[in-house]
């Protein structure tokens, strides 16, 4: 009899409990619950509803004794860099803030005249991005310092929530690293370096390994879900998951996990600290297994999906690709990364105001706008591509697509034609199946990272689009 296990993958807009188990060696998906999620505007900061998440989670969790499939185990990922802070009672202190929150801006100045820019880069590998963790604790320093004065703990929102279903606290390395606090070389919290910039040591916990026990359900959380189970960690930034279930058999494999940002990047066992990567802003976040993920983050379907919501989401995906395609003769073009992109009040109009700032032709039709987006995203895969191999020295014949992202038909197509590489697209369901990876490795299922991405590929297979 098949043994399942539950992956909670929550996402910047969507949260989803996917059960997986492996049947006729191959892994079989269930999705069983799905909720909405998003950054809460108040008071002129953006919050996440972490309360509501949990409760989320719990409701889907039980889902699982409603159908009968209960796992021996369960992990939780979601994006990185945000967290909560715990008092000695093991209360919330304050609002959860949203990665995209102004809070930080200018906060670099004190950042780099505690530590020079330079030097920081070389300690973590970690690209400068203004939502860092390193940047939302310097700004809790100088704008309310109260909260880390109170502060007994932080626990990044996966290592939150596994508290709140376990009572225990534990730190997870892959998802701490995109924080920019965690040592490249002794792959730990940097505790020099916080003590440099003034943040208190006693509040960060030792960091764990992806496939880590957390514990058991708390006896509150299994009467309200039926059942009990052990917590596990997954590599719990959505990314590392996510990456996992790359389906190449190859050390040399180029990636994009694609959804409201493109991750694109490879995998190396040690980092690329150079000059040129800190200037081309490339990061090495941790993997599983102590793998580097080098990549840069650009700002990937976040741009069409605001779009489409001020559009009252009455066009769908395919058919903004389908306009998308009918103007694919217009020739305007934006810098997808700028940070006027970041947290926008109306995403449209900026597009249009880059362009008429550039002294570019400004889009008028849904088609225009949705063209300019494809084809500047299309052009910045192809532009990293460039990159990659520059600094790695390596040349690479084909991108893997994985995450939702490696749905978009059009968006693969424009990538293969201007980056004149082969596109192998899939699997969409990338960062769940990774998550439940680590979990069936634990168990024995999967017997390494080389078998689970060999399982990957026979269970989901890719799509290929040359050229």
């Amino acid at each position: 009899m098949e043994q399942y296990y539950l992956a909670i993958d929550i996402g910047a807009s969507s949260g989803r409990h996917i059960l997986g188990c492996i049947r006729d060696g191959k892994i079989e998906l269930e999705e069983i619950y799905r909720f909405e999620n998003g950054m809460k505007r108040e008071n002129g900061h953006l919050y996440w509803d972490s309360e509501g998440l949990f409760e989320n989670i719990v409701i889907g969790i039980a889902k699982c004794a409603e159908i009968g499939k209960i796992p021996a185990s369960l992990a939780i990922d979601t994006w990185g860099v945000d967290y909560a802070l715990l008092d000695e009672n093991d209360q919330l202190i304050g609002r959860t803030y949203g990665y995209r929150d102004h809070r930080t801006d200018g906060v670099d100045e004190e950042v780099y005249r505690l530590i020079p820019e330079r030097e920081l880069y070389e300690r973590t590998g970690i690209a400068k991005q203004p939502f860092n963790t390193i940047y939302q604790l310097t700004a809790a320093r100088l704008q309310e310092p109260e909260t880390l004065e109170k502060a007994a703990a932080i626990l990044l929102l996966p290592d939150y929530f596994n508290f709140l279903l376990t009572g225990n606290k534990c730190s997870e390395y892959t998802n701490a690293t995109t924080g920019q606090l965690v040592n490249a070389e002794t792959k730990e919290w940097d505790y020099e370096l916080i003590e440099r910039l003034l943040l208190p040591k006693k509040i960060f916990r030792p960091l764990s390994m992806p496939g880590t026990l957390v514990g058991r359900l708390q006896d509150s959380i299994a009467q309200r879900v039926g059942f009990t189970c052990d917590v596990v960690l997954a590599a719990t930034h959505d990314t590392a998951s996510a990456v996992m279930s790359v389906p190449s058999q190859s050390d040399d494999t180029l990636y994009i996990s694609s959804g409201t940002w493109s991750l694109m990047g490879v995998e190396n066992a040690e980092p690329v600290t150079g000059v040129e990567a800190q200037k081309a802003n490339f990061t090495n976040e941790g993997g599983y297994d102590y793998r580097f993920r080098f990549l840069k983050n650009i700002m990937g379907l976040w741009m069409i999906q605001q779009v489409r919501h001020e559009l009252n989401d009455s066009y769908s995906f395919a058919q903004l690709c389908d306009l998308a395609e009918e103007a694919k003769n217009f020739a305007s073009r934006v810098d997808v990364n700028d940070q006027c992109f970041m947290s926008p009040d109306n995403m449209t109009e900026e597009i249009k105001d880059y362009c008429r700032r550039t002294g570019q032709q400004v889009p008028g039709s849904v088609g225009e706008i949705a063209a300019v987006i494809y084809q500047s995203l299309s052009e910045s895969y192809a532009r990293t591509v460039e990159q990659i191999e520059a600094l790695t020295g390596k040349h690479y014949d084909a991108i893997n697509i994985v995450g939702g992202g490696s749905k978009a038909d059009y968006l693969n197509r424009l990538t293969a034609a201007k980056s004149g590489r082969t596109v192998y697209a899939g699997p969409g369901e990338a960062t769940a199946i990774g998550n439940l990876a680590v979990q069936m490795i634990r168990a024995g299922e999967l017997e390494n990272l080389l078998d689970a991405r060999r399982c990957i590929f026979d269970s989901f297979g890719v799509e290929t689009i040359k050229a």
